[in-house]
């Protein structure tokens, strides 16, 4: 949320020229897969199928999935973002050579394998980061994630359920079934207008919103996992001017939207704008706490148990208030710098319990809008953009209430 770093996106678009646009819709592949991703059977090539272990006791590694992944579709591809915990419960360190991703239906084929340098990349130790060189070594007691994200390309095969074997240096284990899950995705209405906007730290593998576990009142969740920090980049900055006036970035004081209709369920405003950061420094308005890392914030019950959250919006400028009914496409405040956000932006997410920290992230989708890949232009129905795209959002929105 806002460890919301400032990005830079290299856009070069000529004015001179006018864009191609494509109604090819969302059956169209469009640009690369969200940062950090693996597009599923590319990197399985030799991997073979391994044997399990033998007689004797099976290796005493827990394997489990908390949160059930579900599809989404983005630029034409579909994605699947999800965790794997891993924990030693042994009393001795083990030496993990390999992670792949099964279809147990097609078990021969794998849908990823990572190993080496892979590895290091896909598993992040529970507490301090150790040596990325030797992160397939986990030691007696310690837990690690593998943070996975895979995106399939349109003609692929979607599995109804993934498993999961890792090759130990002396033994290979199969962990449980876990099934996707297969409800429809809440189709919403965008929560800016206009354009182009940048979903800056969106879905994907690379994001800092991935990482995000959190623990409130004893229990762990990740409820950034599809969050996007909404700004407006334009010829590779967020901001004319004065780095340090928050009026001077172009998202500013912009306009923020309700994404469906509902019930406010808690509204926050009075809270100071940050001075953005730059290479001198950075220091919050106020001192960062739970009750205040958001800033100025929405939160709304959509119904299903589907939360929209907003975050970082512009002191003076929240419309609603606590049980107040909203509509669709309503004006409920306005983009700022509030909270523990760096530069002005909007962060959004959906969630299935009304707080920033103590839920589950949820994927879900928007109902319309205008993909930019260069020069070209895309309509896109009912997807979600990933980490880093540029996109217009023009229109009424439509999606299902």
């Amino acid at each position: 949320m806002s460890s919301c770093r400032s990005i830079s996106v290299a856009i070069a678009l000529s004015m001179a020229l006018s864009p191609v646009m494509s109604h090819a819709a969302s059956k169209e592949v469009v640009g690369e897969p969200a940062p950090g991703c693996v597009v599923a059977g590319q990197n399985a090539g030799g991997a073979g199928v391994s044997t399990e272990a033998g007689a004797g006791l099976p290796p005493q590694l827990e394997m489990r999935t908390p949160v059930a992944p579900a599809y989404f579709s983005s630029g034409g591809r579909h994605y699947l973002v999800y965790e794997v915990q891993l924990r030693n419960l042994s009393d001795k360190a083990m030496d993990m050579r390999r992670f792949s991703v099964i279809d147990p239906d097609r078990p021969a084929m794998p849908l990823a394998v990572f190993s080496g340098d892979t590895l290091g990349k896909l598993l992040h130790p529970i507490g301090k980061e150790g040596d990325p060189a030797k992160a397939g070594i986990l030691d007696e007691g310690r837990s690690t994630v593998a943070y996975l994200c895979l995106a399939f390309l349109p003609d692929s095969r979607l599995p109804a359920r993934l498993t999961h074997r890792i090759a130990l240096s002396d033994a290979t284990l199969t962990g449980p079934d876990v099934t996707i899950d297969q409800a429809p995705l809440r189709v919403l209405g965008p929560p800016v207008k206009g354009g182009p906007w940048t979903a800056a730290g969106g879905p994907g593998n690379a994001s800092h919103h991935r990482l995000g576990w959190f623990a409130v009142g004893g229990v762990a969740s990740i409820s950034r996992r599809y969050a996007i920090d909404w700004k407006i980049i334009e010829k590779g900055s967020s901001f004319t001017g004065d780095a340090l006036d928050v009026n001077a970035y172009h998202a500013y004081g912009k306009d923020v939207l309700a994404v469906a209709d509902g019930v406010v369920v808690s509204a926050h405003d009075g809270q100071p704008n940050n001075v953005p950061r730059t290479p001198a420094g950075f220091k919050t308005a106020l001192p960062v706490t739970l009750g205040n890392v958001a800033g100025n914030f929405v939160i709304l019950d959509i119904g299903g148990g589907n939360y929209a959250e907003y975050a970082h919006l512009k002191p003076g400028s929240v419309q609603v208030k606590k049980g107040d009914r909203v509509a669709r496409g309503q004006m409920i405040g306005a983009i700022g710098a509030s909270g523990d956000a760096r530069e002005p932006h909007l962060h959004f997410q959906l969630s299935d319990t009304p707080s920033f920290f103590a839920g589950e992230g949820l994927p879900y989708a928007i109902d319309r809008f205008v993909l930019r890949d260069g020069q070209a232009r895309s309509e896109r129905v009912d997807e979600l953009p990933v980490e880093d795209m540029q996109v217009d959002f023009t229109g009424p929105a439509t999606g299902t209430p």
